[in-house]
C-alpha cells in the first residue's frame, strides 16, 4: 500500500477510534461505542506498522503532520465546525515539516 494512503487512513482510524471514546465519555453515548472504537484503534496501529520506514520514531513524526490535517478535516466534515485560517496555516506548517522528515536527506 502506498505511503500516501497509509498515513491518512491511519489518521482516520485513530481519530474515529478516539472519537468513539469521546462520544461515550463526553457525549454520554452507549458503552457499545467502545467496541468499534477499539477496533478502529487496532486498525490504526496495524496501518501505521505498514509504513516502509526504518525507524518507528521517524514514521510517527511523519504521521504527526498528516494526523493534524486529518483532525481538522474531521472537525469540518464530522463536527460541522469550519477550521479558521490559523488552523489551516498551522496544519500546513506541520504537513511541510512531515514532508521534510519524509523526503529530507539523512546523515550517514
Amino acid at each position: 500500500m502506498a505511503i500516501v494512503w497509509i498515513y491518512p487512513l491511519a489518521a482516520l482510524a485513530e481519530i474515529a477510534g478516539c472519537f468513539a471514546f469521546w462520544a461515550w465519555w463526553k457525549l454520554d453515548r452507549s458503552p457499545l461505542w467502545l467496541i468499534p472504537g477499539m477496533m478502529s484503534l487496532g486498525a490504526f496501529a496495524w496501518l501505521l506498522s505498514l509504513v516502509d520506514v526504518d525507524q518507528a520514531g521517524r514514521a510517527f513524526a511523519i504521521y504527526g503532520g498528516v494526523y493534524i490535517v486529518t483532525s481538522l478535516l474531521w472537525l469540518w466534515l464530522v463536527e460541522q465546525q469550519v477550521p479558521g485560517r490559523w488552523d489551516l496555516l498551522g496544519s500546513l506548517v506541520c504537513l511541510l515539516g512531515s514532508a521534510l522528515i519524509l523526503w529530507g536527506g539523512r546523515a550517514q
